[in-house]
């Protein structure tokens, strides 16, 4: 008996997954509750365990393969025992030797292995053409002659790489350009080198980062509002509480990031409205309080969440940070601890950032940009002063949140930061 190897649905929005590792090999004898392989979502590489007992007879989806929809079947399992199992594994020994991941992705990748090289087709000169079944059929819908193209695959096979590359350059099958001009015109410009360079393929990370901040700017009608904060009374108040702990025997080291995150989610609790996402039936306003905080990875951004943030004091605030920025940097986020949340702050301060604005991250309508704080002259009753001051910038969904919304929202959050004293009431 076989079982299949599907592509697991991480989170409740993936559609698609990358094979990044397999930790088996065909013949490997699996166990329930082994790990297989690692499976790379938008935002985290997650473990794939088992959950029957077998040998790995058939990896369907090589590792690299990117885009593979969840459901699809990447592997198999034998049950052992089953009479056909040596027969099976020897086959898919040879099939493995045979496929390469360009191949594995499609649907139709089951195709005889003795195809790949026995797949010609005769012309002018009787030239033997070697192409896999799903480059020859491309190439035939595209109407490409294979004799005149040069493969990049094992023995000089012809891929689909090697057909989707032709049809990028447009040609006809007697190579000449099939562009008009009207489409030259649209065409955009190839990108022009000046020099070596290194490429860097695009993690699905970095693609859905790309897909989703193209949306947001091309889909969601925003602006921006900033305010400057006072930071010397949060200031001396950090130090205090931290100093209470010298030997950090308590655990934490609270930051200025930690205040702030507390300083938003009492903000929401006072002006709830801005806690909202749009739908085009109705605006849906969350109950709790939910921040998601934007770290740096190697890969891109990812914002970890602080659940129901407006019910936890600092220190638990600080706590939970750690640990969540530790395992976002080493891609072991669950996926709910970055999936969802109602409102986003970034904070670029501890680069120097004087001020900035962010993209909304969707389906939320609000994310605050956070700058340094830095010593400036202010005006205080006639006289010039110095203070540490900081500038953040609101950036809301017009849709869900009007212009005096986010001020008064601004407002509420620069007398929380100013006077930090509320954050403990």
């Amino acid at each position: 008996m076989t079982i299949n190897i599907l592509m697991p649905a991480l989170s409740p929005t993936m559609t698609e997954g990358k094979v990044a590792k397999w930790y088996k090999n065909i013949g490997d004898s699996i166990v329930a509750g082994d790990i297989i392989a690692d499976i790379e979502t938008d935002k985290a590489t997650m473990e794939l365990e088992s959950i029957d007992d077998g040998v790995l007879g058939e990896i369907l989806v090589k590792e690299g393969t990117e885009a593979v929809n969840v459901n699809d079947v990447i592997g198999v399992i034998i049950e052992e025992g089953d009479k056909t199992t040596a027969a099976t594994l020897s086959k898919n020994k040879v099939s493995e030797e045979l496929s390469s991941p360009e191949e594995t992705s499609d649907e139709n990748k089951r195709a005889n292995p003795k195809e790949i090289y026995e797949n010609w087709e005769e012309g002018p000169t009787e030239k033997r053409v070697f192409a896999t079944p799903l480059a020859r059929r491309i190439a035939g819908k595209a109407g490409l002659n294979l004799s005149k193209m040069t493969g990049t695959g094992p023995n000089g096979r012809i891929v689909k790489l090697d057909v989707e590359k032709e049809i990028s350059g447009n040609k006809k099958p007697d190579g000449t350009n099939n562009k008009t001009q009207l489409e030259a015109s649209l065409t955009p410009p190839a990108i022009v080198s000046f020099g070596k360079y290194i490429e860097k393929p695009n993690s699905t990370m970095r693609k859905i980062i790309a897909d989703r901040l193209t949306a947001s700017s091309r889909d969601i009608p925003s602006y921006s509002l900033s305010v400057d904060c006072e930071l010397d009374n949060l200031i001396r108040m950090r130090a205090d509480l931290n100093n209470r702990s010298p030997n950090n025997s308590l655990g934490y080291k609270i930051s200025i990031n930690d205040f702030l995150i507390r300083a938003i989610a009492l903000t929401i609790r006072r002006v709830p409205e801005v806690n909202t996402t749009w739908s085009e039936d109705a605006i849906l306003q969350y109950e709790d309080i939910d921040i998601s905080v934007a770290v740096s990875t190697k890969d891109g951004l990812i914002t970890p969440i602080v659940r129901k943030a407006d019910q936890k004091g600092l220190s638990e605030i600080s706590i939970e940070m750690v640990e969540l920025v530790d395992r976002a940097r080493s891609g072991k986020l669950a996926p709910d601890e970055f999936q969802g949340g109602g409102f986003t702050i970034s904070n670029l301060g501890m680069f120097g950032v004087k001020e900035f604005t962010s993209i909304i991250n969707p389906p939320q309508s609000c994310i605050i940009s956070i700058g340094a704080g830095e010593q400036r002259t202010v005006v205080r009753d006639g006289k010039v002063d110095v203070a540490t001051v900081m500038t953040c910038t609101l950036t809301s969904d017009h849709r869900t949140i009007d212009g005096a919304l986010s001020a008064q929202f601004m407002r509420e959050f620069k007398f929380m930061v100013e006077d930090p004293l509320t954050m403990l009431l």
